[in-house]
């Protein structure tokens, strides 16, 4: 056993994050974490790994078990290079080496009693060499940058330099060439273009460890988890399913039909019963002593059926106490999303013109005189691999940077609902505060407003912006576009930080949008789903469809 939990439980104050977990990972299994936003998922990882101490029960991991951890956010590498960061990611593999060194030189001359016990440590060393894929390092380490695109870096580049994107990715590769016993992921598929994705699901479906992950990608999980385990909503349990996320969909839908089933089937057991004892009251009423007194006609016959009733009253009400002390819980009324994009069309042949639009960066042409227009009707994917240029594209067409060179105009009747990839609000400010800046009404309005949405409750209208996690900072956007009103939407990594639930009722929101949707996806379900035209950023140019129509 790699990983044993038990009884383990966390509170912030008076809300319970985490309550009771047990559960262990074992060698070469490869565990997907799911539960809406905000549940608890990137909090469980930091217990386990001792970043948060749990308010009861143990997390232990195996001796000698070496633990990776990704945090969802990128740590700074202040003062580091990329050779900085994979020199010391490698450094136990290098102590192995060196120490098998060591003893095949002990051994090359051994005192005849030490014989045994060089050969059993050189054993155990060399398996551990062997099993981190030592023997391949140097070819390991390119097959590495190489998979998540950031071969052609010069690894004597500061970190500290690098994209937001190439600082997550280099810092996933680094965790990779440790090849520690058991990794530990929070969203490691954010920062990930296709190509990198594809390669990642490979390398951990094969990973020689095991894996927990904290992952809202679809296929990820689909292609790279054997288990499931689900943090339930109200419980605040972890649940396990075998099998991956197709599999854990099938089962739990299962599940709750079949609650919500034996719930009906028990309320109506337990309506019938009050019914027979109202109805055994009645009979009671009409087997009173009669009006001409004769007791002992009574005492003879209406004293047996008098105990008859009486009987049939305990038995009723036995069963009642039996079913109410073994109850099945009503099945809980889970928190749901419900977006409204309700807005006017456009009365316009061209929602955005791009003209002759150029924009550099580091001496490098991210785009170069491209030209194009929007119409009220595009559905328009635009991908393409990190460090294209896609989000600069984006931010330029709306006026949030200079072009070099060309312009770009937005018919005057279009209100533009921007997603970013990512912003960085107040985080001192409460959702409320950081709500009314964008909105207008009363307190009261704006509390109703955010409710209908189904994205948050009555209570978390108070919490900051820093005790929100980044998925439920990512639903508070999604709540103020709505707000808004766009009649065009232009979406950066619209899927990106959103747990399953918020998710699947977003997408199924934008498919529904009247307006034009430009789109920046590198997730391949919502990708699947979108439809419309597909724009990809290659080298400069806009490759429009098929790769042999270059705009």
């Amino acid at each position: 056993m790699l990983l044993g939990v038990r009884n383990l439980s966390k509170s912030y104050g008076h809300t319970t994050i985490l309550a009771d977990l047990t559960f262990a990972i074992n060698a070469g299994e490869r565990v997907g974490i799911v539960g809406m936003n905000g549940i608890g998922k990137s909090t469980l990882l930091r217990v386990l790994i001792g970043q948060e101490p749990p308010d009861s029960g143990s997390a232990r991991f195996g001796p000698s078990v070496e633990v990776g951890y990704l945090p969802q956010t990128t740590p700074a590498f202040f003062g580091q290079t990329i050779e900085d960061l994979i020199l010391a990611s490698v450094g136990n593999l290098r102590q192995l080496e060196t120490r098998m060194r060591e003893l095949e030189v002990l051994m090359a001359q051994p005192a005849p009693e030490h014989m045994a016990a060089l050969l059993e440590d050189y054993a155990q060393v060399a398996t551990r060499f062997q099993e981190r894929g030592g023997y391949e390092l140097e070819h390991q380490i390119d097959a590495i940058l190489a998979g998540l695109g950031i071969a052609h870096l010069p690894r004597s580049r500061p970190v500290a330099t690098l994209s937001g994107g190439e600082k997550a990715r280099v810092g996933l590769a680094a965790l990779l060439l440790r090849s520690p016993d058991l990794l530990l992921l929070d969203e490691p598929t954010n920062h990930l273009d296709i190509h990198a994705l594809e390669w990642l699901e490979s390398y951990l479906a094969s990973y020689r460890g095991a894996v927990l992950v904290v992952s809202h990608d679809r296929h990820f999980l689909n292609r790279v988890v054997n288990q499931i385990l689900e943090l339930e909503e109200h419980s605040h349990h972890l649940k396990s399913y075998s099998g991956n996320y197709d599999a854990f969909l099938r089962a739990r839908a299962a599940e709750r039909t079949k609650q919500q089933e034996d719930y009906e089937r028990q309320q109506e057991e337990i309506k019938e019963l009050r019914q027979r004892m109202r109805e055994t009251a009645r009979q009671v009423a009409h087997h009173r002593m009669p009006k001409d007194g004769d007791k002992m006609a009574y005492d003879f016959k209406g004293g047996r059926v008098q105990q008859t009733i009486s009987r049939n009253v305990r038995a009723a009400e036995e069963e009642l106490k039996r079913i109410e002390a073994n109850s099945v819980p009503k099945p809980p009324k889970p928190l749901r999303f419900y977006p409204n994009f309700a807005t006017e069309a456009i009365r316009s042949d061209q929602i955005i013109k791009v003209e002759g639009l150029t924009r550099q960066h580091d001496g490098r042409a991210l785009f170069a005189d491209l030209s194009f227009s929007i119409a009220p009707d595009a559905r328009i994917l635009l991908t393409g691999p990190n460090g294209a240029g896609k989000t600069t594209l984006i931010q330029t067409m709306l006026g949030l940077e200079t072009p070099d060179a060309g312009a770009a105009k937005v018919v005057g009747s279009a209100r533009i609902g921007y997603l970013p990839q990512s912003s960085l609000p107040n985080l001192s400010l409460t959702i409320l505060e950081w709500y009314r800046q964008t909105q207008a009404g009363y307190d009261e309005q704006l509390i109703a407003g955010l409710l209908e949405t189904g994205l948050f409750r009555l209570e978390d209208m108070r919490k900051t912006i820093a005790q929100l996690s980044i998925g439920q900072r990512r639903k508070l956007e999604i709540a103020r576009l709505m707000a808004e009103r766009p009649n065009v939407l232009i979406l950066d990594e619209p899927t990106n930080y959103l747990s399953l639930d918020v998710l699947e009722a977003f997408e199924t929101a934008i498919l529904a949008f009247a307006g034009p949707v430009i789109a920046v996806s590198h997730d391949r379900w919502f990708m699947e789903r979108f439809g419309g035209e597909r724009w990809e950023l290659q080298e400069g140019r806009l490759v429009r469809g098929e790769a042999s129509n270059p705009q």
